[in-house]
């Protein structure tokens, strides 16, 4: 027997047995092999391929009263989330004071209060706005979790780079975030964190390269710098730069050892020495331990530039 076929808003990730009652889907159609039951009440099309929001609205379609948070919010919002949040798959969703706390399988409920602007619509989905995320994070996370979460937020490329890039949010929006909520839970590591978030590392190992600098006294590198070439053309573009001695700091991480991405960057470190800068590669060991073995690579290269500490 053939099934009747969904409505087009239905397909394209989970939705919710009111939504399907809505759309005049029968309960004997939800129920049909073509889809997976994800939780009591929610479905998805097996061949949807959803992921982000589109897998996760069906959680807010449930009641007009839930909203995503913590982790499932950070997601939405393409924030970078190490270590443990990183392995945290469960969905957060929150409900105000006064309302049940949401209980279903592999979902943890959250009773939150929430201030004018800090819940919004996005892609079809109620969850919190990126800061109050970030602030939420911060009842879950360590330290450099929450910066590294809150580089990725605040993370902005202009125009003179290969990937122009805008930021979800900014680090006013957190400091503002963090003052609107004294007590919160959290808030300490919250204030803590917020002291180390920058603009310009585009992912977790750049993040923590520059943490490994400035806690082992070295100076913190710029990010966001632009070698300019002759013709006044943006040419090279160091993942951190010491721009007085002219150190370029360049993370390697996946993919570089291919065979196409290797050659790319031995052409970037020979470019690199042709307008006068030294370069330091850096691999994700060289992150690793208590005394990473990035913090020598580049002291080493800073002395052969003349830098003298303080």
């Amino acid at each position: 027997m053939r099934r009747a076929p969904l409505p087009h808003h239905l397909t394209t990730g989970s939705f919710a047995l009111r939504a399907s009652d809505k759309a005049g889907i029968s309960r004997t159609r939800t129920r049909a092999k073509d889809l997976a039951t994800i939780s009591r009440g929610i479905r998805m099309p097996l061949d949807s391929g959803a992921k982000g929001a589109t897998a996760l609205r069906a959680y807010t379609d449930l009641d007009d009263t839930s909203f995503l948070t913590h982790v499932s919010a950070a997601r939405v919002w393409g924030a970078a989330l190490a270590w443990r949040l990183g392995e945290d798959w469960r969905v957060h969703i929150s409900r105000r004071p006064g309302f049940s706390t949401p209980r279903r399988v592999n979902v943890v409920g959250h009773l939150l209060t929430f201030l004018p602007g800090e819940l919004v619509e996005y892609d079809g989905v109620r969850l919190t706005s990126p800061a109050r995320t970030w602030l939420d994070l911060a009842s879950m996370a360590r330290v450099d979790e929450l910066v590294i979460a809150g580089d990725s937020l605040v993370c902005s490329h202009g125009p003179e780079f290969p990937a122009p890039r805008e930021a979800v949010c900014s680090i006013d929006d957190l400091q503002a975030m963090v003052e609107s909520h004294p007590g919160i839970r959290g808030v300490r590591l919250a204030r803590a964190a917020l002291d180390l978030v920058r603009v310009g590392s585009d992912s977790p190992p750049e993040t923590m390269l520059r943490l490994a600098l400035v806690r082992a006294g070295l100076p913190e590198p710029a990010l966001n710098h632009v070698l300019w070439g002759i013709h006044g053309a943006p040419v090279l573009w160091p993942d951190a730069a010491y721009v007085q001695e002219r150190v370029a700091i360049q993370y390697d991480g996946a993919g570089h050892g291919e065979t196409g991405q290797y050659l790319s960057d031995i052409r970037r470190e020979n470019l690199t020495r042709e307008y006068g800068w030294l370069e330091v590669r850096v691999s994700k060991d060289d992150l690793k331990g208590d005394r990473p073995a990035v913090v020598p690579k580049v002291l080493a290269a800073l002395k052969s530039r003349g830098w003298q500490s303080s």
